[in-house]
């Protein structure tokens, strides 16, 4: 998953769209960035997210993350990562709890999803959701994945077994798009 994540990330460097009209927090400002630039480059970095702020976030959430989600959290801070037709939820530094808060209860009508035990982790090209499915007990809250489209609020499509395998095909699917 790592060297899947990694490489997405180094080709939005290597295609320079890795910049931003915001604020770039200090740590993942790109040096070569002018300052009152309107656009700014951010890079990806070892994220410093910890177990006991990820135990926080799924007492604040309510529901358990699988722990391939929690390694993907762990892993890198970045601004934006897109695999496929995935984008997934901003996590920066300094604000990537707040992101993910905001995907969850601020995104859409939290009662079309995290009440209904969906929990929304990135934006489906710009059409739709992927969220964890947590309505039934999975082992290690290894939740299949489903797409939940905007415009069809009731209804959701199993779209991956489970996060590590979503990476995977995202990838594969990204790769045959190329071709």
């Amino acid at each position: 998953m790592e060297e899947i994540i990694d490489h997405y990330l180094n080709e939005l460097i290597a295609n320079e769209t890795n910049s931003l009209p915001i604020k770039i927090e200090p740590e993942m400002t790109d040096e070569t960035n002018l300052k009152n630039q309107e656009w700014n480059k951010w890079l990806p970095i070892k994220s410093t997210v910890t177990d006991l702020e990820l135990n926080e976030l799924e007492q604040e959430i309510g529901h358990g993350l699988p722990l391939s989600y929690r390694a993907f959290l762990k892993y890198k801070h970045f601004y934006e990562l897109y695999i496929s037709e995935c984008s997934f939820c901003s996590n920066p530094i300094k604000t990537w709890r707040a992101e993910i808060m905001k995907m969850i209860f601020n995104g859409y009508p939290s009662e079309d999803l995290i009440e209904k035990g969906r929990i929304p982790f990135a934006n489906w090209s710009d059409w739709g959701l992927l969220c964890f499915d947590t309505t039934a007990d999975y082992k290690n809250n290894n939740y299949p994945i489903v797409l939940w489209d905007h415009e069809v609020y009731d209804e959701f499509q199993i779209q991956y077994s489970d996060f590590e395998n979503m990476i995977t095909k995202l990838a594969q699917e990204h790769e045959k798009q190329r071709a």
